[in-house]
Formats: structure tokens, sequence, C-alpha cells
């Protein structure tokens, strides 16, 4: 399993102008594998709320593939957590970034007054 999990972020890493199905079978995944983790990471991003739509499972090919299974199951969670860390890392980014400048003008303002009475 890890074996895939490191493939993964090779593949993920390394996208450029195909895409992250063709990549995959590119680097000797099973076709049902890319499929399934084309199908799922779309859907964990939809579950992360980057994107509107259905979620986009074949059913049955979930059911009596092992490979497709296992992919859909990989894109899903990778794709969810890279979407849901995207987005803790913006709100970060413009919440305490913003917090942290308000600090240092107040720190400098203080700092003015403090030499200025001296």
């Amino acid at each position: 399993m890890s074996r895939y999990w490191l493939g993964l972020c090779v593949v993920l890493l390394l996208a450029g102008c195909a895409t992250t199905h063709e990549q995959m079978l590119d680097q000797g995944y099973p076709p049902a594998y890319a499929d399934g983790f084309q199908d799922g990471c779309s859907s964990g991003r939809q579950a992360a709320g980057l994107m509107a739509g259905d979620f986009s499972k074949d059913v049955p090919r979930y059911l009596h593939n092992r490979q497709y299974e296992s992919g859909w199951d990989d894109g899903f969670r990778q794709c969810q957590a890279m979407q849901n860390s995207e987005e803790q890392r913006q709100y970060h980014e413009r919440y305490w970034d913003e917090r942290d400048r308000d600090w240092q003008q107040e720190k400098d303002r203080d700092a003015a007054r403090a030499y200025r009475h001296n």
C-alpha cells in the first residue's frame, strides 16, 4: 500500500501537461486503478467544497474490481486532504498574516510613542 502512496505523491508532484490519469498509466499503474483514482480524486475535491457536482463513482466497478476500488479510495482521500490543507493554508495566510501585520504595526506605534517621551 505504501508503494501506492509514494507513487501517487510522485505522480501529483510531476503534474504537467499530461493528466494525472495519463501520468499514472505512464508510471505503470493498472488502468482500473488510474480510472478509480481519477474518479475518487474529483469526488474528494467535490467533498472538500472545491467544486459543485456529484460524486463520480462507477459503483458496479467499485464493488467488483479491487484495483478500481483501491484507486478510488486513494484518490478520494488524497485529493480531499490536499484540498482541505490548501483551504487551511489560505485561511491561515489571510487571517493570521493580517493579525501579525496588525500586531507589528501596534508594536511599532508603541515603540515610537515610548521613544518620543524620552
